[in-house]
């Protein structure tokens, strides 16, 4: 007998696909179609769609809506489109431009993951009496002798673990990453075997939301009074010029300061929301080797509080994962110290724990955090 592609999911059982209108999610629900699923497509509309119809690498909206319908009729599934524009404004977009008003560097996809779609979605999976709720992530899911574990996908381009800390262990059991042992260029001669209407179609860039990413329009529309001017100071608390708000700069951000530093490169090194001051100093500043984390996810064996593990850890998304020792200080907030000093470490981002290709968890950088 043929062994199911999900497993513990007779090849029978009922899936729900989360179809984004992209090739991942199609090629997903075209697979497990082809293996004998019962696959039911849902489609979340996420926000309007008038302003981004053609948007180009953009997801859950306008075209990417039709695009996920047409794969649906063509592979011959159900499909559904639900709106949660409200839900995705109020838990990710207001929170995104909220956390930039406090100086920070949100990740907005980490939070669609933990909202509309790892907790609403999986409802709505659970309520349409499905067995698994799959996706196009690239990360595996891997039985092991102490449980469930989650691990970075086979293609390492690819991998998206880092946006996916947050997953729980609950969530874990019921979700499916049909996607993590292929590589994308797999991925697309699937699409092109299952002659989808979107085979060719680009990936996603930049954050789904934000148009022509410009991350500053969008928080002023949610938040007209953010754009407040105010000192730019350095290290010392000279005043070196005026900027035009603190939702315009991150960590580590060195265009856009427009000032006179006789040669030296200054930097974004802190943001003080509540004084409207850019703190910038040199590149060399910028160094942090001790991190404090809160809201911790834990998806390792366990953990005992106060104790001390080596690990490595990933603090942007885009960057290797370096060597730490890791201390969870109690059940929900950790800290991390780095065996190298890292560059840009900023407030709001994420610092994701690894053991190997296992995901160990992951928590929230606090503001914080000492530069030594």
């Amino acid at each position: 007998m043929k062994k199911p592609i999900l497993d513990t999911v007779p090849t029978n059982g009922r899936v729900v696909v989360a179809m984004s209108g992209g090739v991942d999610s199609s090629v997903t629900a075209a697979l497990l179609a082809e293996e004998g699923y019962e696959v039911v497509g849902v489609t979340l509309q996420l926000y309007d769609h008038g302003a981004s119809l053609h948007k180009k690498g953009a997801c859950c909206a306008g075209q990417d809506i039709e695009d996920a319908v047409k794969v649906a009729d063509k592979i011959g599934i159900s499909h559904y489109v639900l709106n949660y524009e409200n839900q995705f404004r109020d838990e990710v977009i207001d929170v995104f431009a909220d956390s930039y008003i406090r100086g920070e560097t949100p990740i907005p996809c980490v939070l669609c993951n933990q909202t509309v779609k790892f907790r609403d979605l999986l409802g709505v999976a659970r309520d349409l009496g499905a067995d698994a709720l799959a996706t196009g992530h690239y990360i595996r899911r891997v039985q092991g002798k102490n449980g469930l574990g989650l691990f970075r996908a086979i293609d390492e381009k690819k991998d998206q673990s880092y946006f996916l800390f947050a997953t729980t262990p609950d969530q874990l059991e019921f979700l499916r990453f049909p996607l993590g042992e292929l590589t994308k260029e797999e991925t697309r001669k699937l699409a092109e075997r299952y002659e989808l209407p979107v085979a060719a179609k680009p990936d996603s860039q930049d954050i789904c939301f934000v148009p022509q990413g410009r991350y500053s329009d969008v928080v002023l529309k949610r938040r007209p009074d953010a754009a407040q001017v105010g000192d730019i100071v350095d290290i010392h608390g000279n005043v070196l010029g005026q900027h035009k708000g603190v939702i315009h700069y991150t960590v580590g951000q060195r265009r856009g300061l427009n000032l006179d530093s006789a040669g030296e490169a200054l930097y974004v090194l802190k943001i003080e929301p509540n004084s409207k001051k850019l703190i910038v100093g040199p590149k060399e500043a910028l160094k942090t080797k001790l991190i404090t984390l809160s809201d911790v996810n834990w998806l390792g064996d366990k953990i005992l509080v106060g104790k001390t593990i080596e690990c490595e850890v990933k603090v942007r998304s885009m960057r290797p994962p370096v060597a730490a020792a890791l201390k969870m200080l109690e059940k929900s907030k950790a800290e991390v110290e780095l065996a190298v000093s890292e560059i840009g470490v900023s407030p709001g981002q994420a610092c994701v724990f690894y053991e190997g290709d296992r995901v160990l968890g992951g928590g929230w950088i606090n503001r914080e955090n000492a530069n030594t």
